[in-house]
């Protein structure tokens, strides 16, 4: 389980450093089954949720008689040093960490085949945990290994009771755990866990293999004798935090040498049903031909071995790929933004069996299916697999296509997450107030556009003509210079004459122009010419000096104009190429220590729109000088949470959203050099 060769021999050509991700992922599937390690080392603190509650996983290893702890912070009872954490590394598919003590070295690898372009891998809620043991001393050792998982994966908060079972399918070892109550998809909101379906371990048949499902008190046995207890507890008492009950396993590895030992187990959630699309309960997508969890569980364990293979080579491939693109740097960035914005998506099906993917808006307000949420990603999967985006878009034109929807302009959700009936951000189907009809009208077009482009065809555009027909004309007489009104920043607040969202519009339009080109439409000549003669305004409009304003009406303002990228994307050329270059010469002028602020207002900016913004740089210098600001943020910010994509430049602290998918928005330069191909 060795990170690609490859990538390492790039960085040392080019005497990188290795990035220190701010939270490292574990397992991570969906907004719920996401366990992350928020530290250096595995062994500071306990595993914990994207949302920062504990979701403790637990590891110890006894070699020659004592036990030391790889994974898990010290808690009360268990008195069992730390290993000492060699490594880490981060593949798109891996974690990898090596730890060492007592003449022993161990590598310990979350392997998540998060595989975008096969729905039907991706939607599996399974990670499998690898374990390599050998001597490093020379001598013989023998070893034995833990691993439990505590109820709190399975719960929104620690006091809710669960009930837990030990289960056959063929020859693996299952157990499993869920709450009592099973309330499905009852309640929606941002700071919440799941609390229905089952938590799942499981393992194949292998010598010296022992489970058990009970009381933690199992780690103390353990760690006096290296066995597990004999048989199950179901008598643990109150649950309390000094009993929380744990699925666990451990392996007797016997006597290890220099040749490693492997084991294996994988960890999975079962939700059953995972989200509400206007009023109907979806299943997940593995589940659309009437899979069963344990037909889940023996699939994967089937697949294990050419699943590992897959993901090696898809690592090694993707990895180089993104070090041709953009540089080691931003290869490393881009490694650690791959599968938090896949987690943070949930992947179901539809009635029709059509998939449904839906990403949930985390720490900001937890909507649902956002059009400027899944906007920023979109590179990511118009790079690795359109079908995802389609998964996202579609719903959107289906909504605005049904009479509830009153309004001219594009809606901005779908409601709150896992509750996808309707959207409910600002005046949502009754009013006006606090939508964003210019941002995710020029959404819409532009990523309809684009999926054309990816794809080859514009079906997706003429089964919904109508409705992008009415946004292009809302664009046309609003977008020119937009009035007081929301953006996707709209942390900043409204702002009239935002030239930054008069770039989407006009970009927009070009781009219904070139889908009603495909479609032989008559409007594409008349669409294509009034997008010309909008940009031919904007440069003058907002011309300030040596850049750009933030809104026309601003002289000594400036901003972001990350928008931008799609005209040269999408082949539009509708604005002159010395806009982005004299932009890109100013950029290097104001930015801070650890990145370009958003505008001049603040000195906070987003992840994602730097990486946008550096794309329209025309050679690698200027892109690399917008990019390294970027990963020096990430290595040197003191909040530990997974990547946020809003953050102060001056010390690299958040500002706020985390573990969202936006960051699926820095593979836009993976995607310009493919589409330049």
């Amino acid at each position: 389980m060795r990170l690609p060769l490859p990538f390492f021999l790039v960085l040392s050509a080019f005497g990188q450093t290795v990035l220190r991700p701010p939270a490292a992922p574990l397992v991570v599937h969906d907004p719920y089954f996401s366990v992350w390690s928020m530290a250096d080392r595995l062994t500071d603190e306990p595993t914990k949720h994207w949302t920062g509650s504990d979701q403790p996983m637990t590891g110890l290893a006894r070699i020659d008689g004592k036990t030391f702890r790889y994974m898990g912070g010290v808690s009360r009872g268990m008195q069992a040093g730390a290993m000492k954490q060699e490594s880490l590394e981060l593949t798109p598919t891996r974690t990898r960490y090596r730890f060492s003590a007592a003449g022993v070295t161990l590598d310990f690898t979350f392997l998540t085949p998060a595989l975008p372009a096969d729905l039907d891998i991706l939607s599996r809620p399974v990670t499998y945990l690898v374990w390599e043991a050998r001597s490093a001393d020379g001598k013989p050792h023998e070893v034995s290994l833990y691993f439990d998982a505590a109820a709190h994966l399975a719960v929104n908060v620690p006091e809710q009771r669960v009930a837990w079972a030990r289960l056959k399918a063929d020859d693996l070892q299952v157990l499993r755990m869920g709450t009592t109550e099973q309330q499905m998809l009852a309640r929606s909101g941002d700071n919440l866990r799941i609390e229905w379906g089952y938590l799942y371990l499981a393992a194949p048949p292998r010598p010296g293999l022992s489970t058990y499902a009970g009381g933690q008190t199992v780690r103390g046995e353990f760690l006096a004798s290296g066995h597990l207890p004999s048989a199950d507890d179901f008598e643990t008492g109150p649950q309390t935090n000094r009993n929380v009950p744990v699925l666990a396993a451990a392996f007797d590895l016997g006597t290890v040498g220099a040749e490693p030992v492997e084991r294996w187990l994988m960890i999975a959630y079962d939700d059953i049903f995972s989200l509400q699309y206007f009023q109907r309960n979806l299943r997940p997508y593995w589940r659309r031909k009437g899979d069963t969890a344990a037909d889940l569980l023996l699939a994967a364990n089937r697949d294990y071995a050419a699943l590992a293979e897959r993901c090696r080579r898809y690592d090694a491939e993707l990895t180089a790929d993104l070090v041709k693109a953009g540089g080691p740097k931003y290869a490393q960035i881009a490694v650690l933004a791959f599968r938090q914005a896949l987690a943070a998506h949930k992947l179901a099906v539809d009635i029709d069996g059509s998939p449904i993917y839906f990403p949930k808006e985390n720490f900001s307000n937890g909507c649902i299916d956002t059009v400027d949420v899944f906007y920023p990603s979109a590179p990511l999967f118009l790079y690795a697999s359109p079908a995802l985006l389609k998964a996202s878009v579609q719903p959107v034109l289906e909504y605005a296509s049904l009479p509830r929807w009153p309004w001219p302009f594009a809606p901005h959700d779908l409601g709150q997450y896992p509750l996808a009936n309707g959207q409910v951000y600002g005046g949502g189907e009754k009013n006006e107030i606090n939508q964003m009809p210019v941002e995710e009208s020029g959404n819409m077009l532009i990523l309809t556009a684009a999926l054309a482009k990816a794809e080859g065809n514009a079906e997706l555009a003429r089964k919904y003509w109508p409705v992008l027909k009415k946004w292009a004309h809302y664009l046309r007489e609003n977008g020119m210079d937009p009035e007081n009104q929301l953006s996707t920043d709209d942390f900043a607040g409204h702002l009239a004459h935002n030239t930054n969202l008069s770039i989407k519009a006009i970009v927009a339009l070009g781009a219904y122009a070139q889908l009603a080109d495909q479609l032989g439409e008559r409007e594409s000549v008349e669409f294509a010419e009034i997008a010309r003669e909008m940009a031919a305004k904007w440069g003058p409009m907002a011309a300030d000096g040596e850049h750009y304003r933030l809104a026309f009406d601003k002289p000594g303002t400036w901003s972001q104009k990350y928008n931008l990228v799609w005209d040269r994307l999408l082949g539009l050329n509708l604005f002159p190429p010395e806009i982005a270059r004299k932009e890109i010469a100013f950029y290097k002028t104001v930015q801070n220590q650890y990145g370009l602020p958003l505008d001049n207002r603040e000195s906070y900016t987003k992840t994602d729109w730097i990486v946008w913004t550096a794309t329209l740089a025309e050679n690698q210098g200027d892109f690399e000088a917008l990019i390294d600001p970027v990963f020096r943020s990430l290595n040197a910010t003191p909040t530990r949470v997974p990547m946020t994509d809003w953050y102060w430049t001056k010390d690299a602290k958040q500002r706020g959203f985390q573990a969202r998918s936006v960051v699926g928005g820095v593979f836009i330069k993976a995607l310009a050099t493919k589409w330049a191909r």
